[in-house]
């Protein structure tokens, strides 16, 4: 998965803001989707991404999943990322 080319990414303290410059929209992402978005963009699967998760903040293994699917399901209809 990358980033639509129509796509700026800035990192922040708090996570990561994304701007489509084509729509002028603005998306902020917590630190948890800042790092599923960063991972996802490193080619890690969802099913790693959630395993991390899992590991470093002790929830439920399904919950996790649903949550990383959840957030790549809004990158994906904000047309904020593409398949590479």
């Amino acid at each position: 998965m990358r980033l639509h080319p129509n796509v700026s990414m800035a990192d922040t303290a708090d996570g990561t803001v994304l701007l489509h410059q084509r729509t002028g929209r603005y998306w902020q992402l917590n630190t948890t989707g800042s790092r599923v978005l960063h991972r996802l963009l490193d080619g890690e699967t969802p099913q790693g991404i959630a395993a991390g998760l899992v590991t470093d903040h002790g929830i439920d293994p399904r919950r996790a999943e649903q949550d990383v699917r959840a957030v790549i399901g809004q990158l994906r209809t904000a047309d904020l990322v593409v398949a590479s």
